[in-house]
């Protein structure tokens, strides 16, 4: 059971305002990009769609370790808890994100491996291209599956 919802419904709330300016802030980036097709903005917008990433994952994180009490271990673990997010949990909670969702988010995540594990200067300018093309529908998809879940913790609340 979880403790307090409200508090929880909160702080995601919170964090996914600042995933949405990391969003807006990329969309500034990418059309700087594209106008000026330089090399150095388009390194810039990768590191800014890993920054998108990683907020996401981070409500994740608050979501895994104050309802499941844990967030998975190992090598995999970013997969593992998104994977887990994705997952109806009866009778603790529904999934956090659909199907849909949880296949664009996994497209961001390999990506911020790579990002992560590798040089900005090594990047295929293509791949940041094609990943940018799909962040505002994927940021709604997320934004829309987490405004549900809050409506799911007020109504836990009340109950």
């Amino acid at each position: 059971m979880i403790s307090n919802p409200h508090a929880l419904a909160a702080r995601i709330s919170r964090h996914l305002q600042d995933v949405e300016q990391v969003v807006q802030h990329s969309e500034e980036i990418n059309r700087e990009a594209i106008k000026r097709d330089d090399k150095i903005y388009f390194e810039a917008l990768a590191l800014n769609l890993h920054s998108f990433y990683l907020g996401v994952e981070r409500i994740f994180e608050d979501i895994a370790r104050t309802i499941e009490q844990e967030i998975p271990a190992g090598s995999d673990w970013h997969r593992l808890l998104l994977q887990q997010m994705a997952s109806d949990m009866p009778p603790i909670r529904p999934a956090i994100i659909r199907d849909a969702t949880y296949e664009c988010l996994d497209e961001f995540r390999r990506f911020r491996h790579v990002v992560r594990h590798g040089y900005t200067t090594h990047l295929q300018i293509k791949s940041v291209k094609e990943l940018a093309t799909r962040l505002t529908e994927c940021f709604t998809a997320v934004q829309q599956d987490l405004n549900n879940f809050i409506q799911f913790l007020h109504q836990l609340a009340n109950d």
